[in-house]
Parts: C-alpha cells; structure tokens; sequence
C-alpha cells in the first residue's frame, strides 16, 4: 500500500495544469460512478491527476492507482477501497480497469458497500458495460475520450488558446471564422504538423521517435489491450495484426473478404471480428453505405485508419486524399458517418462532403442539396467550399 501511495505522490507532482483537454468541463464530476474511455495515449491518467490536482485542498481526500501494478496481483479492488475508506478517502479514481479481471464485478461491489465513496475508472475505448453480469450501465455514467483536435493542438503548443466551433456554425458561418483565425496565425503551417503528430499528446516527450512510440502502443492494443477485454485466442489476436499490416499497405483498403480469408487462413466471420477489434480499439474506422443498421457482418465500402497520426506512423504511403478523408472521419467521429453514392462523406444522413485538394471544385456533386466541398490548402473558403482545417475546431 505505501508504494500505491508513493506513486500516486509522485504523479500528483509531477503533474502540470498548463493543458487541460477538451472534454474536462463536459464531464460531471460530481456523479458517484464515472467511467472514462479512450484510445491508448490520450491522456486519460494526465486528466484525472490534473482533476485532483485542481479539486482537493486537501489530496490526502483522493486516492490514484493504476490497475495493472503488481499490487493487485495479491490484492483486490476491493481490498483497495475499504483500505481508502477507512482511512478517510472519498473519491478513488482507478485507472486502466479493463486489465483487471472481474472489474466490473468488483466496481459494483464497491459502489453498492461504500455509498458515499465517489468512484471515476478509466479503460479501454472497447470496454463495454455488461447490465447483465454487474448491473453498471443504471449506476455509471460514461464519456468517450478522443486524442486532440487541432484547435487543442495549438493551445498544447501555446500558439493559441480559442474556443471550438460548433458543426453547425462551421457550414453556415466559415468565411467569417476563418478569416478571424487566420488574422491571428498561420494555420497552414501548423496543420501540417497536427496531421503528422498532434493527435496524441506523448509527442512532445517522444520527439523524433514519436513515431516509433505510436508503433510501440498499436503492439500493445492488439497484444494486450484486445486480449484483455475480449475473450479471443492468441491466434485470432497474432491474424489481426497482420491484418492491420496488410490494411496499412494498401491505405484506404477497400474491403475483399474472400482475399483476406485466403491470404490470412481465417473464416469471412473471423475477418469481420478482427476488423470490428481493430475499430473499437480505435485503430482504424470502416465506412458503410448506410449509416443506420451498422452491423459486424456488414461489410463496408472502405477502411480507413482512425486519426492522420497512426497513417504516419503505420502507412507513410498513403495519398493525400487518403490522410484528408481520414481526418474528416476523425474529426466527425460523433457524427453518423457513411459512403455517399456521389462525394466522400455522408454526415448524419443529410450532408453531403467531397474531400480535396485547393483546386477540388463541385462537379461530383453538383446540384445535390446540402453539399459541400472541403479543401485542404486554402486559408479561407467561400459559399459551399470550407477549409479542411476549420473541422479541427469541432472540440
């Protein structure tokens, strides 16, 4: 217990508040049960030190513990948290619960025999809340975390602090936006550089090998993470990671079954298991025809990695209509997002975007209601035609 405590010590100092992402002010602090997931690398544990950090005068209140220190391999959760309570603390925020076995299990036991001890877990962005075997989907409340934008970009870089935009003042409201913000820095030059590295927050420690770290983390969600939280054989997790490799050389993969299952030895079933792996992992997205009825067993019209950094990272070939429909789908993750029959992107059943380049005109989608075209390479758009940059101020 006194090395929980020392780590906790130590983080909690070694903890700064310059930087806090998008998504604090949005969660209620104050519900007794909260469950944060995310992508690997998003800055998960950061957030919940800077939370205590920044609430409790008194940290002797609070307790942090990561799960997957050798403590618990002798102990429980709920060892841990009548130890806590005893001894005065009312919030306990456990971090990487997904590679505890029975957590929520566990979690549940805790919430129901302490009542007034406030609990905040973090986890894998595929963790899933079982009603049937724990009962936490009526007691938890649950936010999903994203690496950050470009707008949070520039403020990590302290270039500059602003406030997002909202989806629907970006296509009613661009040209003013935009020629607001570019008065005030180079977007461009800073674009280009959120593209390559900007999404996840470790790259400022990493530098150069940034790159290698991001590869580092993609080996640990398939061989550790993906294990962890689904029951999968060790088969099953070493053919998705070299599916992910085949995907990362033919970026945007376009989807044959009947050629996956030959070259990797698996069922059609088992191809769409690891690729339904793969994205709620948060490692690529898929791209349906219809965005409504999304079924595993449905195959898409395109895969596409999930953010620009991992295409870097795992895939340095890819085009640059590629890295833009990837950061268009990244950027809109909290929309409905499907494959138009003319243009790149159908958002939430109604808007129509063609992706491209500064010369990208309308001709693909000319006279269809609600359509526009986003470009990459200009500063400030008009009428239809947006800055592909601006949709990094959504959050």
């Amino acid at each position: 217990m006194q090395r929980l405590n020392q780590r906790y010590k130590q983080l909690l100092d070694e903890t700064n508040l310059d930087f806090t992402r998008y998504i604090y002010q949005e969660i209620n602090w104050d519900n007794r049960l909260i469950l944060l997931k995310g992508p690997k690398g998003v800055g998960k544990t950061t957030m919940l030190l800077q939370h205590i950090k920044r609430t409790f005068e008194d940290t002797s209140k609070a307790f942090y513990a990561s799960v997957d220190t050798s403590w618990f391999t002798t102990h429980t959760l709920v060892d841990l948290a009548e130890y806590l309570v005893s001894h005065g603390v009312t919030h306990l925020y456990l971090d990487e619960v997904h590679k505890y076995s029975g957590w929520d299990r566990q979690i549940k036991e805790i919430y129901d025999a302490f009542p007034k001890l406030h609990i905040v877990i973090t986890g894998s962005s595929m963790l899933q809340l079982s009603s049937t075997e724990a009962d936490l989907s009526r007691r938890c409340r649950v936010y999903m975390m994203q690496g950050m934008s470009f707008r949070e970009y520039l403020e990590f870089e302290h270039v500059a602090q602003l406030p997002a935009v909202p989806f629907n003042e970006i296509l009613t409201n661009h040209q003013t936006i935009a020629a607001h913000l570019t008065n005030q820095l180079p977007v461009q030059k800073y674009f280009e550089q959120y593209l390559e590295h900007g999404y996840y927050p470790f790259y400022k420690e990493e530098g150069d090998g940034f790159s290698a770290r991001l590869e580092e983390e993609v080996d640990w969600i398939i061989n550790v993470e993906i294990p962890a939280v689904e029951k999968v054989s060790y088969e099953l997790v070493y053919k998705t990671k070299v599916l992910l490799g085949i995907l990362a050389e033919l970026n945007p993969f376009t989807l044959n079954v009947s050629d996956l299952a030959t070259k990797l030895g698996a069922s059609r079933d088992s191809i769409y298991k690891m690729l339904d792996l793969l994205q709620k992992a948060g490692l690529i997205r898929r791209l349906y025809q219809k965005s409504t009825g999304m079924k595993r067993l449905q195959k898409p019209e395109k895969i596409l990695f999930d953010n620009t950094n991992l295409m870097y990272a795992l895939s340095p070939n890819s085009d640059m209509g590629t890295l833009r429909e990837t950061f268009m789908s990244n950027m809109l993750c909290s929309h409905k997002l499907a494959m138009p029959a003319k243009g790149d992107l159908l958002i939430d059943n109604t808007y129509i975007f063609e992706v491209g380049g500064k010369s990208k005109g309308f001709g693909q989608i000319a006279d269809i209601q609600k359509s526009y075209v986003i470009a990459d390479g200009i500063d400030v758009g008009f009428g239809n035609k947006i800055p592909l940059w601006l949709f990094g101020f959504l959050y």
